[in-house]
């Protein structure tokens, strides 16, 4: 994977040189993977996401003018725009790839933050609509990129805030904290905590290489986009059971199911509507499994974590209605592999990946039987890949 890294960066900076001259500055953004807590980060809850050993890697150096010029190496194509007429671009052919960076300059200018023009090349490995963070890795990347290059007085955090609200605003998927956030606060060989309502955060060590296990990723191939997803349907249902819940449970100040317990659910779930219940359920169980998915990490017990793992993953299947059947199938292929310590699905959902924990000595048999039992089944080749966790962004 190291030498994957390197060539991607050499790539950028040979496109670059051959397109503009000399770069000031390489930047590079990890994806990510959850481990576990998933959609819980926009309801106030907890998350445990890695920095993964996938990137994206801007070169660039800045212009004497307001425009920004970008090619990317993915899509062999280049795109600009002025800084005072900054707008989202769509359409067939059109560089709808620039959308993320455009959306990161937006919100740099209207926080206040002095940049000028730029011209950068980039590239990307992390795998698009895979649940993997390909966006946030680049609005990530972007920040990163704006604060060394105008230098800025922008902490890793606030660039992760300004990456989210870009999403927000201008891109239009009402996306939590989380992806922005791991990619550019993770660590190396550690999973980060995060409480996502005070933002507080705390990197726990793995302990993978000496339990002998590895995180690996399984690549559905069932490609999804966000905007187009459930995802934001999603998002409405949770803000409809909190309402119902100030008033079922006589509390008008509940801001967030992560105010609510399975105590507090089970008191009042007969008096939700179902497919309401099933929503609130799922948040509401997976935060208290990520609290405890720490707690097993912590101490060394990947057989509690596992089963938190394949426990998330029904949930996320059948209360949150996110899965599908292909994420069904890698899971339940990885699950009755010996050595396999838990699956789920990861990221929004409705396609994508998987994150599995597999002992280091059933890696070669997991990998053979899972992708040719997947592929006989539905026609497809799964990605797979063993991933490190890496720190998060910075100057390559």
């Amino acid at each position: 994977m190291v030498q994957m890294l390197d060539t991607q960066r050499f790539r950028v900076r040979e496109a670059f040189h051959g397109r503009f001259g000399t770069p000031e500055f390489v930047i590079r953004a990890p994806g990510r993977v959850n481990l576990i807590g998933e959609h819980t980060d926009y309801n106030e809850g907890f998350v445990f996401p890695v920095a993964i050993d996938r990137e994206v890697v801007i070169a660039a150096r800045r212009r004497d003018d307001r425009t920004v010029v970008l090619y990317s190496n993915n899509y062999e194509q280049q795109d600009s725009f002025d800084l005072d007429h900054i707008e989202k671009v769509s359409g067939e052919g059109a560089p709808t790839w620039s959308n993320y960076i455009r959306g990161v300059v937006s919100v740099f200018l209207e926080a206040g933050l002095a940049i000028g023009g730029f011209e950068a090349a980039l590239e990307g490995n992390v795998p698009q609509g895979a649940g993997l963070s390909s966006s946030a890795a680049l609005e990530v990347a972007t920040g990163t990129l704006l604060t060394n290059l105008f230098d800025l007085d922008v902490d890793a955090k606030r660039i992760a805030l300004l990456g989210q609200r870009a999403e927000n605003r201008f891109v239009g998927v009402q996306c939590g904290i989380m992806d922005q956030f791991i990619s550019s606060l993770g660590k190396r060989d550690h999973a980060l905590m995060i409480d996502c309502r005070s933002l507080d955060y705390r990197a726990v060590p793995l302990h993978l290489g000496e339990k002998g296990a590895s995180i690996v990723i399984l690549d559905s191939k069932v490609k999804r986009g966000l905007v187009d997803s459930k995802f934001n349907d999603r998002r409405r249902e949770c803000q409809e059971a909190v309402k119902h819940l100030q008033t079922l449970l006589s509390r008008p100040e509940l801001a967030s199911l992560r105010d609510v317990t399975p105590a507090d659910l089970e008191h009042v779930g007969d008096r939700l509507p179902q497919t309401i219940f099933s929503r609130a359920r799922h948040v509401v169980t997976e935060n208290d499994r990520v609290l405890q998915s720490v707690s097993a990490l912590e101490g060394g017990d990947l057989e509690r974590f596992g089963s938190l793992m394949n426990q998330s993953h029904e949930s996320l299947k059948i209360d949150y209605e996110v899965s599908c059947p292909e994420l069904d199938l890698l899971v339940s292929l990885a699950q009755g592999i010996p050595g396999t310590y838990g699956s789920r699905l990861t990221g929004a959902g409705f396609g994508g990946s998987t994150v599995n924990l597999v002992d280091n000595a059933a890696l070669e048999g997991f990998e053979a039987t899972v992708l040719a039992a997947y592929h006989e089944q539905t026609g497809l080749n799964a990605g797979f890949f063993v991933c490190e966790a890496v720190d998060g962004a910075g100057v390559a």
